[in-house]
């Protein structure tokens, strides 16, 4: 080692691809072995945050927290995918990426799945779990030779970068949810589960465990969805936006409202790719639910996260134009809600596919990217755009995954178009159990956006009514007609 601190590059030029100086570069790192034992903890603790993210997302009320959800499980799934190939690289096939490392840690995340409410959920995720993953990154990018094991550090810096994003939006989150009586005893249990696994990645002393508090009776899992104050009505079914939209009578201006309503509404998208991902990916001795290859639940977390990013961008075009969306607009969950209380997990996909690739027809997405364009709103064009795009890889996710599983598309998109069948949306019970008023809210809306404007409603325009369940049929042919 003495002799390399004197080594130099010709002429000064960057040594060793710009990776590292010769004396790290000459100094100890991690074996193959030692390696694939830290990824693989990484790798289970990715797993499980993925895992958690789903199995709370659907019946979490609060809108940002399943926005948050939806991407963090998106970014766990990365990360999976990241540390799965990174370990195949290194002499370990089979991966036995399956077995769980060690039963406290098992007990840690089960811990933090049963937790009984949102603060306590972020609590154990955004203040102990992943600062417990991040700190075994850190330590893991310490020990790794920088050039042998260059490829490994290459995927830490990912890991790094976005698990310093995921840890601040949990400590803005939990800056504003009271604090819970239980909150500090149980996360100092939740430390101690850690500790009693010899920490995450594994290189800590063992020590004796706790009692298991919230996962002692095991966690039951509710497909049912949950939404906030600013959904007082979720089961109003009132207002037809595609029936708006198609209709060339009304002006293109106008339709730009009812596509944002359109792109709030697809918070439920990811309500039931949730559901259908945790009930697959727990299944145990259902052929039907489980068995799928990882890189299914891979694509299927990316449209999850996609379909949150369209709610948002709804969201976003609603606040642009000073609308607040939630005094003038009702996001219903009947959609989510029926599908998965109604269909097992491939049902839903069914749904999900035969719903998805009807929006590639001559009156789908591309339509809406031109209305966009017409109506001389920037931002309508832009995220019309770019929703266009993510459809169109959702088309090939569902070939990928859902077509392949039939002899030929007619016959998937008949199983599709059975599943809906199935899926009984009774508004008029609703509203006779005095769960909604299913009233037409689409005047309150139209007149907002109009003295917003400073001009005077048009009554045509205002007087516009035409019932979701009045026209499912309509919907249905449209979603077929690709």
């Amino acid at each position: 080692m003495d002799h390399i601190e004197g080594y130099r590059s010709l002429k000064g030029l960057p040594a060793l691809a710009g990776i590292a100086d010769f004396p790290s570069a000459a100094g100890p790192g991690l074996s193959v072995d030692a390696a694939v034992l830290r990824l693989k903890r990484l790798h289970y603790a990715s797993q499980r945050l993925w895992q958690t993210c789903l199995a709370r997302l659907t019946s979490e009320p609060l809108y940002e927290l399943k926005m948050g959800f939806s991407y963090h499980a998106y970014l766990a799934a990365e990360h999976i995918t990241l540390l799965r190939e990174r370990v195949a690289e290194m002499r370990h096939p089979p991966l036995g990426l399956d077995k769980i490392p060690d039963p406290a840690l098992e007990s840690f995340f089960d811990e933090i799945l049963a937790a009984p409410t949102s603060r306590l959920l972020l609590g154990g995720l955004y203040q102990v779990a992943l600062p417990a993953l991040f700190s075994a990154v850190e330590a893991m990018q310490r020990d790794c030779n920088p050039l042998a094991e260059a490829p490994t550090l290459r995927v830490l810096r990912t890991l790094h970068t976005d698990l310093l994003e995921m840890i601040a939006w949990g400590k803005e989150s939990l800056a504003v949810l009271p604090a819970e009586p239980e909150e500090m005893p149980w996360l100092h249990e939740l430390a101690a589960w850690l500790d009693a696994a010899g920490s995450l990645d594994g290189t800590g002393a063992p020590s004796s465990a706790p009692h298991p508090r919230y996962a002692a009776n095991g966690f039951r899992y509710d497909r049912t969805p949950q939404r906030d104050e600013r959904f007082p009505d979720p089961y109003n079914m009132g207002v037809h936006a595609e029936e708006f939209l198609y209709d060339p009578a009304f002006p293109v201006r106008d339709k730009v409202l009812m596509m944002l309503f359109k792109r709030l509404r697809e918070i439920d998208v990811p309500e039931m790719m949730a559901s259908l991902l945790y009930e697959m990916v727990t299944a145990t001795g259902d052929e039907e639910a489980g068995g799928k290859k990882w890189a299914f639940y891979r694509d299927m977390t990316r449209q999850l996260w996609d379909e949150a990013r369209h709610a948002m961008m709804g969201e976003v075009g609603f606040a642009r134009l000073g609308i607040d969306w939630p005094n003038f607009v009702c996001v219903n969950f009947t959609w989510s809600k029926g599908l998965n209380e109604q269909l097992t997990p491939r049902e839903r996909h069914a749904v999900l596919w035969f719903i998805e690739q009807g929006l590639m027809s001559k009156t789908g997405k591309r339509f809406e990217w031109e209305l966009g364009r017409d109506s001389g709103d920037a931002y309508a064009e832009l995220i019309q755009d770019y929703d266009w795009a993510d459809e169109v890889l959702h088309a090939r996710i569902g070939r990928d995954w859902y077509v392949a599983g039939f002899p030929d598309v007619k016959t998937a998109a008949e199983y599709g178009s059975a599943c809906w069948d199935k899926v009984v949306a009774d508004w008029e019970q609703w509203r006779n159990d005095g769960l909604t008023r299913h009233f037409n809210w689409w005047p309150g809306l139209y007149r907002e956006a109009c003295r917003l404007r400073g001009e005077e409603p048009d009554p045509e325009i205002e007087r516009y009514s035409v019932s979701y369940a009045e026209t499912r049929a309509d919907l249905r042919r449209i979603a077929a007609s690709g």
